[in-house]
């Protein structure tokens, strides 16, 4: 179930920085606890490829979690993600340092969150996306709404949109056809 707002294409052009959410983002949205008490998580290769080429191709990227786990500091190092907060509660006060440390306004920024505890920066940044299960109110927010699912495939197909609105994506995927 894709959406996309009259003005999402538009939207997509000015971003600068795309930030996102962990669970039910850049993981399907499940919780994993080994025997020993510790926190697993899982992560689509399609998803952090489509990271790492928006970051190629010159917008930066972040991580906004209000949970807290050692694997999303060792993914994000993985895909080049610099900017990395966790365990924040108030994401929007969060998400208006990030801007303010980047000299960026709200409309430079996308935002790609799930859950009612999103929803406050999916109001304020300049591109809301949310992936297909998101509940209907956080839905209602967004500027896009991915069809691939959550974990596995939503981040890519968001990063794709943006390289397209941007006139990057042609130019990233030849340097796999040449």
């Amino acid at each position: 179930m894709q959406f996309s707002a009259p003005d999402a294409l538009q939207r997509a052009r000015r971003i600068k920085l795309m930030v996102f959410d962990v669970d039910g983002v850049l993981t399907d949205g499940r919780l994993w606890y080994g025997a020993d008490g510790k926190e697993l998580k899982s992560f689509h290769a399609f998803d952090g490829h489509g990271v790492k080429m928006l970051i190629e191709s010159g917008v930066r990227c972040a991580i906004l979690s209000g949970r807290k786990s050692p694997a999303v500091a060792v993914r994000a190092k993985e895909l080049g993600i610099g900017l990395v907060r966790q365990g924040i509660a108030a994401k929007r006060e969060a998400f208006e340092k990030m801007l303010k440390r980047l000299r960026l306004q709200a409309d430079d920024a996308g935002y790609m969150g799930d859950e009612l505890v999103d929803v406050p920066v999916l109001r304020r940044c300049g591109f809301a996306c949310v992936p297909r299960e998101a509940p209907e109110p956080v839905r209602k927010c967004a500027h896009y709404v991915c069809s691939a699912a959550a974990g596995a495939g939503a981040v890519r197909e968001l990063c794709e949109f943006v390289m397209r609105a941007q006139g990057t994506l042609e130019g990233r995927l030849q340097e796999y056809f040449a």
